[in-house]
Parts: structure tokens; C-alpha cells; sequence
């Protein structure tokens, strides 16, 4: 490493990929005061001093098919972090979890030299497990954050780490419960349920509507029950339905609040959580808030997919506890009358809500200790120092 201070190039997509490259520059700078970082992500990086080449607004879809409408401007950000890349020699570059962009990336940063250390795993073992050849040959550092990650690297030989679940630190309410329902305009003596229908545009609009149609059945069935939807940041406000006011649809109209980037307020605050598959679902586990596990892509994408996925169960609370602890209802499983049911049991039994959060504290006990984010800038440190790389 040169004397310039360490210079970091950082790709990651989508608010989780975000918030844990946030917290890890801030690691880095506490051990790195003239440290240089510039990234491809969004608005917590930027708020930390990253210099951000481009954002992921606009690129972040879940599916086979809706991938292919942000086909161009991919590839148009693809050759803009290369260019940056090949200028500016950085001493590491960290790819954060978005495989199906980051894996078009390593070949070109592995060509220019740099060091590469991948932070966050794809889920190969959920599908597409070859992608792994693809770590081999480029990643000279993996770093995961589920335990049973780690003995899969370590069969394919790619160096690798358990840092831990960064959530573990970072998923923490800041203000006391009551202040904050008071402040959104809730009871805090009412019930509270909690919407999380996801961090990017595609999966809101396939989810949403199923969720808004639910809520009559709710609030008919538990008198007083308010809605707190979780809006992550840089979303469209016209994805979402107007405070407190109705659709054509609804025969009830339970209060609705929205909030931005407030999430952990959320989640420590309700009763039950309706959350999309995906890291959301490991940030309420880590509440200890009942759950149901809601999501649907399109049906091209759901039967292409369901070809492709290893798995029994998506969400990632299930796939951690190794059996089903929360309820999935996927696809055409997604129905408002179910959701309604499995919702308003957690919010009327409380044996079941119990059984579930006991069931959750072991999750969140396999996820390893405090300090996931400070060991991974350790690791990302040792790696720019090195200078080591994948030679072929």
C-alpha cells in the first residue's frame, strides 16, 4: 500500500447492501483517519464520505425477467466503475452481496490487479450454486455473515471468514416506543402492526396491494389495530398509499401511517410484522416481533425460479433455524385472507406470538456475537495490505 492512505472502491445495491457498507466505512476510517472511498451505492454511503460514482436507484429488481428492463443502464454503470477502477488503482475492492451485478464486475477489477474481498455471500446454496467457480477464480476474500456460509467456502477451497450478522449492532430503535408512536400519530395502547413490503420498486407493487387488502380483515377481527408501514429510503412516495386513506377497496379503514428510514423504530415498536423475504426478515427476528413472511414475483420469474431453487423455504429466519418457525406465504399463497388469518392469530394468541419469539432468540443466537462490522474492516485492512490477489 502506497502512502496516500488506503483507497477503497466499494459496489453494493439496495438499502441493506447500504446500510452494512455505511457501517463498514466508518470502520475502516477509525482505522484508516486518511482514508479514500469511492462507490457505487446509495445515500448512507454518501453520508459517510464515500465519493459515489452512481447510484442503485432504479437498478434494484428481484426476478429473472424484471432484471432484463435494467439490462442498459447495468451495463452503462458496469463500464463507469471500471473506468473509475482503472484511474484511481485502488488498494481493495469490496463487492457487498448483489451478485447478479458484482459478479459482472469482478472479472474487469481482477484484470486491472486489485484485490478483492466479497462481504455479504449470494445465497449459492438457495440457488445457482455454480456461481461459486466464479468466487473461486476472482475473490481472494470472503466474508460471511451466516455461520453455516462458511463451511461451503471452505469445501471450495475460496479463503473465508464468519464475521457475524452486522443487523446484530445496527438493528437498534432510537427513540422509546410510546414517544414514537405518539409522534407517527398512533396509540401506543393500541395494537400495532407493522408493514415491511420490501426496499425495491418491483417487489413493492407485487406485494402492496395483497397487504392493503388484508387490513380490513384485521381491524375487523381485533378491534383498534393501527398499520405502521416501513418505507425504506429513495422510493417513489406514489408506490404507496396515502396516510389513513382508503381504497375503492376496503370496507374498513384502519389507521395507516407511513414512515422513511425508520425502520428499527418500527419493528421495536409493533405487535407483528408483516415483512418481504429477504433481510428484513432477519432485522425483525432481531427484535424478537412475530412475523409473517409474505412475497411474489412475477409467474414467469416464480416458474422459471422454483426450477432453479434449492430450498424448501425462503425466508431467511427459516433457513437459519434449519425448520419452518415463521409462516411463509409465497406466490400464490399470498392471498388477503390468508395473511389475514395468519396475522391476526399472532396478534390474539399470545402462546403463539410466545412460542415464536422463543424460537426467534435462538436465530439470533447462531448469528454470531457483537462486532460483526469491526472484523470485517479488520479483514478488508489485512487484505489491502497484503496486496495480495488471484493470479491465474
Amino acid at each position: 500500500m502506497t502512502s496516500h492512505g488506503l483507497r477503497v472502491l466499494l459496489s453494493c445495491g439496495e438499502a441493506s447492501g447500504d446500510l452494512y457498507a455505511a457501517a463498514l466505512v466508518r470502520a475502516l476510517r477509525a482505522r484508516e483517519p486518511h482514508l479514500q472511498v469511492s462507490a457505487f451505492g446509495g445515500p448512507r454511503l454518501e453520508a459517510e464520505g464515500a465519493a459515489l460514482v452512481g447510484t442503485y436507484e432504479g437498478m434494484t429488481v428481484t426476478g429473472i425477467t424484471e432484471a432484463l428492463f435494467v439490462l442498459r443502464r447495468s451495463f452503462a454503470m458496469l463500464n463507469r466503475i471500471e473506468t473509475v477502477a482503472r484511474r484511481e488503482r485502488p488498494d481493495v475492492f469490496v463487492a457487498v452481496d448483489f451478485p447478479d451485478f458484482n459478479f459482472r464486475l469482478l472479472p474487469r477489477i481482477r484484470a486491472l490487479g486489485i484485490p478483492i474481498v466479497y462481504y455479504v455471500s449470494p445465497q449459492l446454496w438457495a440457488w445457482r450454486p455454480a456461481r461459486i467457480r466464479t468466487i473461486q477464480r476472482y475473490v481472494d476474500k470472503m466474508l460471511v455473515i451466516f455461520p453455516f456460509e462458511r463451511e461451503i467456502y471452505e469445501r471450495a477451497g475460496v479463503p473465508v471468514e464468519f464475521v457475524g450478522h452486522p443487523l446484530i449492532e445496527l438493528a437498534q430503535a432510537d427513540r422509546p416506543r410510546d414517544e414514537f408512536l405518539r409522534a407517527a400519530g398512533l396509540d401506543p395502547a393500541r395494537p400495532v402492526v407493522a408493514l415491511l413490503p420490501g426496499s425495491r420498486p418491483n417487489e413493492i407493487r407485487h406485494v402492496l396491494p395483497t397487504i392493503l387488502d388484508a387490513m380490513p380483515a384485521i381491524a375487523a377481527a381485533v378491534p383498534g389495530v393501527q398499520f405502521l408501514l416501513a418505507r425504506a429510503p429513495g422510493l417513489d412516495v406514489a408506490l404507496f398509499p396515502p396516510p389513513t386513506g382508503p381504497s375503492a377497496r376496503d370496507r374498513v379503514q384502519p389507521p395507516l401511517v407511513s414512515v422513511v428510514s425508520q425502520t428499527d423504530n418500527v419493528l421495536a415498536a409493533c405487535d407483528v410484522a408483516i415483512v418481504a423475504s429477504g433481510t428484513a426478515t432477519v432485522q425483525t427476528a432481531l427484535h424478537d416481533t412475530p412475523m409473517v413472511i409474505v412475497y411474489r414475483v412475477s409467474p414467469l420469474t416464480y416458474m422459471i425460479g422454483r426450477r432453479l431453487v434449492g430450498v424448501t423455504t425462503y425466508g431467511m429466519v427459516n433457513l437459519v433455524a434449519g425448520r419452518p418457525v415463521v409462516t411463509e406465504l409465497i406466490q400464490d399463497a399470498l392471498t388477503p385472507g390468508a395473511l389475514a388469518r395468519e396475522t391476526v392469530t399472532l396478534l390474539t394468541s399470545p402462546a403463539r406470538a410466545d412460542t415464536m419469539r422463543r424460537d426467534l432468540l435462538d436465530v439470533k443466537a447462531t448469528l454470531g456475537g457483537a462486532g460483526a462490522t469491526e472484523r470485517a474492516a479488520d479483514a478488508v485492512v489485512a487484505v489491502a495490505r497484503s496486496g495480495q490477489r488471484k493470479i491465474d
